[in-house]
C-alpha cells in the first residue's frame, strides 16, 4: 500500500493540476481571477502549493470555468486532492516559531524520497543531537532576542525531523555533504562535540544515508551557501532549499533545480569518499579530548 502523502504534498500536486487546465484553456491567472472574483496572487500561490483553496465551491468554480465536462473520475480525483491539502501536518504546533516558507519545506520533506543536501557552517539539521542542537540555538537567543519556548520548540521539531532517516518504514536516502568547517566549530564545548561526532559515525552506517566531508586541504568547488535539493521520484518536480537571512527560499523552478545539483556534484566529486567519514571525525574527537 502506498504511504499517505502529507496536505503539503497534496497541495502541490492539485495546484499542478490547476496549472495544467488553466493553460489547456489558454487563459492567464488575471483573466482567471476576473472571472471569478480572486485574487491573481492568490491564485499563482495555489498553482504553486504555497496556499491552499479552503473552499471547496473555490475549487468546484475553477473546475467549471477550466472544463465544466471533466469526466467525473478526475474530477472526484482533484476534489479528494483538495480534501487531503486541507488536513493539519504534523509539525502544525509549531509553525509560529518556523521562518517563512519553513512549514512549506517541512511539509515537502517528509514525502520526499531523496535529499541531497551542503551544510558549510554547521552540523547538518538532520543529524543534529539534542544537546549540539540545543547549544546551537541557545547562543543565539539573547542575540536574536528569541525565548526559551522558542528555543524547546525547535529542539524538538529538529529532533523529530531525524525520523525521516530512522524511520523503518521508507526511511529518506540521505546524501549530505558537510564542509570542515561545519564539523570543526566549536558548539556547545568538548564533550557536546563527541557526543556529535559518534552521531554522525552511527548514522553513516545507516544503508539509506551517505555522509562526506569537504576538508580545508582539498582545493575544489565550494558552496558559499547551505542548501537541500528533494527529489519525489515521478510524483513532483524536484525542489531545492537555500537559507536566506530570517528566512528561506523553496522553489522547483528547473534551472535553479539543476544549478544546484551540480554545485553539489562537484563538492561530491571533491569531498573525502564516505567509508573516510568515521576515521575523520574520530580523530577530531581525539582533538577534543
Amino acid at each position: 500500500m502506498a504511504a499517505k502523502r502529507g496536505a503539503t504534498f497534496r497541495r502541490r500536486e492539485l495546484g499542478k493540476e490547476l496549472r495544467k487546465l488553466r493553460e489547456k484553456k489558454d487563459l492567464t491567472l488575471q483573466e482567471v481571477a476576473k472571472e471569478l472574483g480572486f485574487s491573481h496572487t492568490k491564485l499563482a500561490r495555489v498553482e504553486i502549493g504555497e496556499n491552499d483553496l479552503p473552499r471547496v465551491g473555490d475549487l468546484e468554480a475553477l473546475l467549471d470555468l477550466y472544463d465544466g465536462n471533466l469526466v467525473r473520475e478526475d474530477r472526484e480525483t482533484l476534489l479528494q486532492l483538495h480534501r487531503e491539502s486541507l488536513s493539519k501536518e504534523p509539525w502544525t504546533p509549531y509553525k509560529a516559531f518556523m521562518p517563512s516558507k519553513m512549514p512549506t519545506y517541512r511539509g515537502l520533506e517528509q514525502d520526499a524520497t531523496v535529499m541531497r543536501a551542503f551544510q558549510p557552517n554547521f552540523v547538518f539539521g538532520l543529524l543534529q543531537t539534542e544537546g549540539y542542537a540545543h547549544a546551537l540555538f541557545m547562543v543565539s537567543k539573547p542575540v536574536d532576542e528569541t525565548t526559551t519556548e522558542y528555543v524547546e520548540q525547535n529542539v524538538r521539531l529538529r529532533l523529530e525531523r531525524k525520523d525521516l532517516i530512522t524511520r523503518s518504514d521508507n526511511p529518506l536516502e540521505l546524501r549530505v555533504i558537510m564542509d570542515e568547517t561545519a564539523v570543526r566549530r566549536m558548539v556547545g564545548g568538548p564533550d557536546v562535540m563527541r557526543e556529535q561526532y559518534d552521531e554522525i559515525v552511527e548514522l553513516s552506517r545507516l544503508e539509506n544515508v551517505t555522509i562526506q566531508i569537504l576538508t580545508h586541504d582539498i582545493v575544489t568547488y565550494r558552496s558559499e551557501s547551505n542548501f537541500a535539493i528533494l527529489d519525489f521520484a515521478d510524483a513532483l518536480a524536484p525542489v531545492v532549499q537555500v537559507d536566506m537571512p530570517n528566512t528561506i527560499s523553496v522553489t522547483d523552478e528547473r534551472r535553479e533545480v539543476q544549478r544546484n545539483v551540480r554545485r553539489f556534484d562537484a563538492m561530491r566529486d571533491g569531498a573525502l569518499p564516505p567509508a573516510r567519514t568515521a576515521g575523520f571525525l574520530q580523530q577530531l574527537a581525539r582533538e577534543r579530548k
